[in-house]
């Protein structure tokens, strides 16, 4: 059977591509009477208040007339953001060049923020530039609690790092 989350993404994803959207990514939160569904979209160049209005009323009518989430429901619509949270192997993939930061819990259970250039990321886990002792360093997604993209004002110059891409 699959995971609620999975099952939205999946109702959600073909009504957002209908609108010119990408399905960036679900939470589903709460427990009791009333769960919340937060629904990430985004597209090439970002989303306006428009979009957001029509993907809340697409996924609202696909939510109240298709037995996909039982019960009452909240709905949340927004885009990533310019600091987007990273957390499937696909997030990570799309923000490859980008400065991240990320909590990385270590063998004894401690936790730790590393901040630099992600360089690499596959199935299994992700490199990061640190600027550290270790120029950069392999964290596996098992490891990783928490992750997202950073964005910082001022030009590239100013930072001392080459132009990174900006979404919104």
């Amino acid at each position: 059977m699959r995971e609620p989350v999975e099952t939205l993404a999946a109702a959600i994803a073909p009504e957002l591509e209908a609108l010119g959207l990408e399905l960036f990514d679900v939470h589903l939160t709460g427990s009791g009477r009333t769960r919340v569904v937060q629904v990430l979209v985004d597209r090439e160049g970002g989303v306006d208040l428009d979009a957001i209005t029509a993907a809340s009323e697409r996924i609202t009518r696909l939510l109240d007339h298709r037995d996909v989430l039982p019960g009452p429901f909240a709905l949340e619509v927004s885009s990533p953001g310019l600091e987007r949270p990273l957390r499937r192997p696909d997030h990570y993939r799309g923000a490859l060049g980008e400065l991240i930061s990320v909590k990385v819990r270590d063998t004894e259970g401690a936790i730790r923020r590393l901040r630099g250039d992600l360089e690499h990321a596959d199935d299994t886990g992700i490199t990061i530039a640190t600027g550290g002792a270790a120029a950069s360093e392999h964290i596996g997604y098992d490891d990783i609690v928490q992750a997202r993209t950073v964005f910082e004002w001022g030009t590239a110059s100013e930072r001392g790092k080459g132009a990174k891409k900006v979404k919104t």
